[in-house]
């Protein structure tokens, strides 16, 4: 259950960064359509060039951490609430159950051939 919840707490958190992408876009939507204007506003273009950086760091920031948590959950180091690594270990053995189904086939059908 608490794999729901981090996971659901990851999505939230990518949600969110969604929107401020979106801000930062739109401010510096906003400062282009103020460079466009005859006599553009400083104080207005101060602002929304303030508002711009201050979300691209929010985004570099977080991103950076979900990076991070991907990276430990990826490569199989023990991390709260991450099931990767098991499932990676069942998933792995499944694999060679398979194979070796399929070998052991092969080699009842070559036998076959011989006895014949």
């Amino acid at each position: 259950m608490a794999t729901y919840s981090v996971a659901n707490e990851r999505l939230r958190v990518l949600e969110e960064l969604e929107r401020e992408i979106g801000a930062s876009l739109q401010s510096a939507g906003n400062v282009i359509l103020e460079l466009s204007k005859e006599k553009p506003t400083e104080r207005l273009l101060e602002r929304q060039a303030a508002q711009f950086t201050a979300s691209v760091q929010k985004v570099e920031s977080e991103l950076s951490g979900q990076i991070r948590y991907l990276t430990q959950v990826a490569t199989g180091q023990p991390h709260e609430g991450s099931s990767y690594s098991a499932r990676k270990g069942c998933q792995m053995a499944l694999n060679r159950v398979d194979y070796a189904r399929v070998k052991l086939g092969e080699l009842a059908r070559t036998c076959e051939h011989m006895l014949e």
